[in-house]
């Protein structure tokens, strides 16, 4: 059998076929970042939303390493429905039905491949994103594949263990999403810029409640709700573990522990 790296941070597409083929199926949880390339402000990046992504997944699978079970990491999911920043230069989404449609391949080839169990790690929040996101995990399901794990972050529990910035709902692009990125792309984020952004209490989950379809609609003429100029390195550390507590408690809810 050939020797395998260090089992807490697997990346698929880093191994060769041979490496992968040895792996305990059972043991397995094949661990997607999703995330998108949208606008998020004049201070922060826009593949954001893929930031947050990958460092929940990886966190997450420190924490599946840890209860036995052998994370794999697949390569990022980057384009994906992202209406509401259509209108800012550089956002570049895709349609609900496609970005399913892809889910729904990636789930069947894994499980062609004997892998049981696909967590979704993703906290893009658009509300076309998420629809595609739930239409491809009931697809998923019907078609009996493989398990499917999606934390939607909008949703209890979830949405309560991530700040008062996050579940005010002003959580684009302000401290939330800013301290995540200062803590693992600072050298991305447009500091100076930051610093002078007046506070956007607009809540855009209120104004999705309402109708609303657009982030200028929505309250936010400059892509970004919150408070950009409060973000720091230390908050978002604890923020990343925060997201992978709940992709890996959600992923151990679903999945049998390994028999003895």
């Amino acid at each position: 059998m050939p020797l395998l790296p260090s089992m807490s941070m697997l990346r698929l597409a880093e191994l060769p076929w041979t490496e992968v083929d040895a792996l305990d199926r059972y043991r397995a949880v094949c661990l997607l970042p999703i995330g998108a390339v949208e606008a998020h402000g004049p201070h922060l990046p826009l593949g954001t939303d893929a930031i947050l992504a990958e460092a929940m997944a990886e966190a997450a699978a420190e924490r599946l390493d840890a209860r036995d079970l052998i994370p794999l990491l697949l390569p990022t999911l980057a384009y994906t429905p992202a209406p509401f920043a259509a209108a800012f230069a550089g956002t570049v989404g895709i349609d609900g039905e496609t970005l399913a449609a892809t889910l729904v391949g990636i789930a069947r080839s894994l499980a062609h491949h004997g892998f049981g169990t696909l967590a979704f790690a993703s906290a893009h929040l658009d509300p076309a994103h998420l629809r595609a996101l739930h239409e491809a995990e009931q697809a998923i399901l019907r078609e009996g594949l493989l398990v499917v794990v999606f934390p939607d972050l909008t949703r209890r529990p979830w949405a309560e263990r991530l700040g008062e910035e996050f579940r005010s709902g002003a959580c684009h692009a302000g401290r939330f999403e800013g301290s995540v990125v200062l803590a693992r792309r600072p050298e991305l984020v447009r500091g100076e810029v930051a610093a002078a952004l007046p506070s956007n209490p607009a809540s855009l989950s209120r104004a999705i409640r309402d109708g609303k379809s657009s982030f200028a609609e929505a309250g936010g003429p400059r892509a970004y709700f919150g408070d950009p100029a409060a973000a720091t390195a230390e908050e978002g550390r604890a923020t990343i573990a925060a997201l992978g507590e709940i992709l890996a408690e959600a992923v151990l809810a679903a999945h049998a522990p390994p028999s003895a």
